[in-house]
């Protein structure tokens, strides 16, 4: 179907009320109801729901179903301008670039590095092992805190410390300094990567997520193929912390941006006269506002489950496997290629080749 916002929903009546079972929730709401057809897949057409069932709330082209179904609520995401919900989709799509756009950096840094350090690539490449590892790890934990903190003050937070610690990087007189920097920087960065489907999972329809899926990750596939390019042409001229200099200026960009985000986590169990209401962008930043409505969304393992229950889909843990393998190949190739594409036995390339 084609991507229609929702500004101009279109009805079919009154929408009815009943208890289905969404995922691993139950809901209690009209907003799920009467966008299922009769093997209980969603149906995005209209016209191939089940008999009798009216009142389903679509988009502008009046056959595209509302998935879920927005409530009345002005603070619903579902319901805000397209202009912030785009607003918001560029900045976790900027931000979710930084984190492999600045770990890929270092690939060609190190060969300054080794020289300055005075000591093998090979060790100097560590800073790079553990940076992504904690890519990993951080990615886990963003889950985890996003769904039970809100969205919003975790990508603050964590946007925070990845910018310090980028200058951290770019400040380091040595290489013990210089890995811890970075080991805590792939922790932090990581947020819009780990979190951004959860925004635009808020935000937009199921109808509207392909596309909008498509911008968030285009961001973060062409980020580790220009890190070392860029890296290439900066050490040609100038000394190695002037790349991470480069990379501290785009996080205080990314940690601007992240200001005029908002937070989307909404939960369509409890009735709008129950919803907490918006007060103050600051306490919201910061997290004072969810903090004190916790108890309307998932308890604290309810969130740490998230994860875990949808890696156990098997659509899912094939779809991992089969990004694991891919986007590690890439990594693992950019990982290496400056140490031995430079290496004098072999193609003996300068920075500048690279």
């Amino acid at each position: 179907m084609s991507d229609n916002g929702s500004g101009s929903e279109g009805s079919r009546g009154a929408p009815k009320t009943e208890e289905v079972v969404i995922g691993d929730e139950k809901q209690t709401t009209s907003h799920y109801v009467n966008t299922t057809g009769e093997n209980g897949n969603h149906v995005l057409d209209v016209h191939q729901l089940r008999a009798g069932d009216d009142g389903v709330q679509t988009a502008a082209d009046g056959v595209t179903v509302l998935i879920p179904q927005p409530t009345t609520d002005p603070n619903d995401p579902l319901n805000w301008s397209s202009f912030k919900k785009h607003l918001i989709l560029t900045i976790i799509s900027v931000v979710a670039f930084m984190p492999d756009f600045g770990s890929s950096m270092g690939i060609v840094a190190l060969l300054p590095q080794a020289v300055e350090w005075n000591k093998p690539q090979n060790t100097i490449q560590q800073n790079l092992v553990g940076n992504l590892f904690c890519l990993g790890a951080g990615g886990l934990f963003t889950v985890w805190l996003s769904a039970y903190f809100g969205r919003l003050p975790i990508l603050f937070y964590f946007t925070t410390i990845s910018l310090l610690t980028s200058a951290w990087c770019a400040a380091a007189t040595s290489f013990e300094s210089y890995m811890a920097a970075r080991i805590l920087n792939g922790f932090f960065s990581i947020v819009a990567q780990a979190g951004g489907l959860m925004f635009i999972q808020d935000m937009f329809f199921f109808h509207e997520h392909p596309r909008k899926i498509n911008i968030w990750s285009g961001a973060i596939i062409v980020s580790p193929y220009l890190g070392p390019l860029i890296t290439a042409f900066i050490i040609n001229k100038m000394r190695w912390p002037a790349t991470f200099w480069v990379f501290t200026g785009l996080n205080a960009l990314c940690w601007i941006m992240v200001l005029f985000a908002d937070e989307t986590i909404y939960n369509r169990n409890i009735p709008r006269d129950q919803q907490p209401i918006p007060k103050s962008r600051i306490s919201r930043m910061i997290g004072i506002e969810q903090w004190k409505s916790r108890h309307q969304r998932q308890s604290f393992v309810q969130a740490i489950m998230r994860p875990i229950i949808a890696i156990s889909k098997i659509p899912v843990l094939l779809c991992t496997i089969y990004y694991f393998l891919n986007f590690a190949w890439v990594i693992g190739v950019n990982a290496t290629i400056s140490i031995w594409l430079t290496d004098p036995n072999l193609y003996g390339f300068t920075p500048y080749n690279l």
